[in-house]
């Protein structure tokens, strides 16, 4: 008995960002559920700055242009967060008090 491969279409369908979780449509029918914490730029955005996706690489592909966030859905089904450093500075850059100006 043979088995049927079915071909994986990994390209995005749709993508949906919540309070805490990054959900991504591929068009094989798959969907992605990611914790947001692991993209501290989607995180820390607005509702109105996650919800401007755009699909890029040829479908593979989402860039948010107005938090400078692109993700491929290579990464998302490896499960792959973030580089950790990049959290690090984007809460240490939010603690960060702005210097008061000498006169």
């Amino acid at each position: 008995m043979g088995i049927l491969a079915l071909s994986a279409d990994e390209r995005v369908r749709d993508v949906r960002v919540s309070k805490d979780t990054l959900t991504v449509d591929l068009m094989d029918g798959r969907t992605i559920s990611v914790p947001l914490v692991w993209y501290p730029r989607l995180l820390s955005g607005t509702p109105k700055q996650r919800s401007n996706w755009k699909v890029c690489a040829a479908g593979y592909g989402i860039h948010w242009p107005d938090l400078d966030e692109d993700l491929s859905t290579e990464g998302l089904l490896r499960g792959a967060p973030a580089p950790e450093g990049s959290a690090h500075r984007l809460t240490n850059r939010s603690k960060r008090r702005p210097k008061a100006r000498r006169a």
